[in-house]
């Protein structure tokens, strides 16, 4: 089986879009599966909707990586979207020609290309996604490295090559997953003008002419198909080998913040895929976390002790889809400051995600720290909800009783692992979290129903702020919990429908 480039994709029969030469208009930092199943797929949409007639180079990150791969396949792979869309399964195959090629800054050829891309005329925009890791000021760097180790190193040398050349400025989006990625990311930048005692007039352009984006990106990427059957049989459909197949979910948002004029600077809009540029990201953020993840944390640990192992299940078990349904519908939607058919639209898509055929999400995988994430993802709607209606959020309220249900259920022992807990149907699972949770929880593992949940809403560590004096929680999450351990968690959550 011959390997994929131009000529072997034309000699297979492939009818899809492909574009083979173009400017290089976008240097992207991250080479790996996400990138390639997000930001330059939707490039690549561009370049067929909208006329975008644009390459990406993608920048090998660190000094090992995906750069002769790439390359030996021309740019190509073929990418899978997966999932549920509106009930119906979907499995979209599409090649994708966005990409020119990678380079990788630790060969002294390639910073050259690099900083020659740099120079370009074309050049219109960086994207990076170099783990939340990569937005790091690391004060070793030095003006003269070939490159700096930091990537907001390497983007800062990027910058001054261009400004040097007298090119105009660029727009910059962040795809790492830290709060106000792209802020932090021009702050980094500063950091070494400063520190390398960069002319003034360089950093007013940086700072003046380019455009830092924060961004939100949203779209499970699976990456490597791991059956060796199935890549076999895709091989012998698609009529070539393929070393970068790549499988992402079929959903897919990018939300990038941005002042007036940037969505018509991008080509995103004209080409009808899902990018939204707004002025403040932070409401999408909320969105993702209390609806999306908050999903997840609210109804899992409850699922699991009900005898639920994958999220697919759930979706296929009225009353934990229903519980799911009301906290979202009910509970978490009316606290958020989006328009409300937009966060209908964004909920109703959440099933079809959990629900995706393709993929076989562990609940226990899930259930990994779940005291920081119920704070983070749930909590915020629970007390939004309370100041907003002057009573306890049913659901919410027993998604509580249920973290403290899994977290107590005939508790065996606690050792490396993690703390060790009996299921109702008899199997033993690991609680794995923060230490101090963890014994926290073995501490307090024969309390009565009452004095364990008056200890854990009291602890401050946990919530910032001692739950008991909400008006009537205290009582609620006993009953809700003595609920659970004696009618099981699926019936403690019909009760709520």
């Amino acid at each position: 089986m011959d390997l994929l480039n131009y000529e072997v994709l034309e000699k297979s029969g492939y009818t899809g879009y492909v574009l083979k030469d173009a400017p290089i208009k976008v240097l992207q930092f991250g080479e790996g599966n996400f990138m390639r199943a997000f930001v330059d797929y939707f490039f690549d949409v561009a370049n067929e909707k909208a006329g975008f007639n644009g390459k990406v180079a993608l920048v090998q990150p660190i000094s090992q990586g995906l750069t002769q791969m790439i390359n030996d396949q021309e740019g190509l792979y073929t990418l899978y979207l997966r999932g549920s869309e509106n009930g119906q399964k979907v499995d979209a195959k599409r090649v994708i020609s966005s990409c020119a090629c990678c380079l990788n800054p630790y060969d002294n050829s390639d910073f050259d290309k690099i900083m020659a891309i740099a120079e370009s005329d074309d050049l219109e925009i960086v994207a990076s996604n170099t783990t939340e890791a990569g937005i790091a000021y690391d004060p070793a760097c030095k003006f003269e490295d070939k490159p700096a180790a930091s990537f907001p190193g390497k983007l800062t040398q990027v910058l001054y090559r261009r400004y040097k050349a007298g090119k105009k400025g660029i727009v910059v989006l962040s795809c790492e997953l830290i709060d106000n990625n792209g802020k932090e990311l021009l702050k980094c930048v500063n950091q070494y003008i400063d520190q390398w005692q960069l002319e003034d007039g360089f950093k007013t352009w940086v700072n003046e002419e380019n455009i830092f984006c924060s961004t939100l990106v949203d779209r499970i990427v699976p990456g490597r198909i791991r059956d060796n059957a199935e890549v076999e049989r895709l091989e012998q459909e698609n009529k070539y080998h393929d070393n970068l197949i790549d499988v992402g979910e079929i959903f897919g948002v990018w939300v990038i913040e941005g002042p007036d004029g940037l969505e018509d600077r991008l080509p995103f809009k004209k080409a009808g895929v899902n990018v939204l540029v707004v002025p403040d990201v932070m409401p999408y953020k909320h969105r993702k976390v209390r609806i999306l993840n908050g999903a997840h944390t609210g109804f899992v640990l409850g699922a699991y002790l009900a005898g639920q192992d994958i999220v697919r299940d759930c979706m296929q078990n009225d009353n934990i889809s229903g519980f799911m349904n009301k906290m979202l519908y009910e509970e978490v939607i009316p606290t958020l400051d989006l328009d409300k058919d937009d966060l209908m639209a964004f909920a109703a898509a959440v099933k079809d995600r959990f629900n995706n055929p393709f993929v076989n999400h562990e609940l226990m995988s899930i259930s990994l720290n779940s005291t920081s994430k119920w704070k983070a993802r749930n909590m915020p709607s629970f007390l939004k909800y309370i100041e907003i209606n002057g009573k306890l959020p049913v659901c919410l309220t027993m998604s509580l009783a249920a973290y403290i249900a899994f977290y107590s259920n005939d508790v065996q022992e606690l050792n490396e692992s993690g703390l060790v807990c009996k299921r109702p149907a008899g199997n033993t699972y690991v609680c794995k979290d923060d230490r101090w949770a963890l014994e926290f929880f073995y501490a307090h593992k024969d309390d009565s129903e009452e004095e364990l949940v008056k200890s854990v809403l009291g602890n401050e560590k946990m919530w910032d702020q001692d739950l008991n004096k909400i008006e009537g929680l205290t009582d609620a999450v006993v009953a809700d919990l003595k609920k659970i351990r004696t009618e099981g968690a699926e019936a403690a959550y019909k009760s709520c429908l």
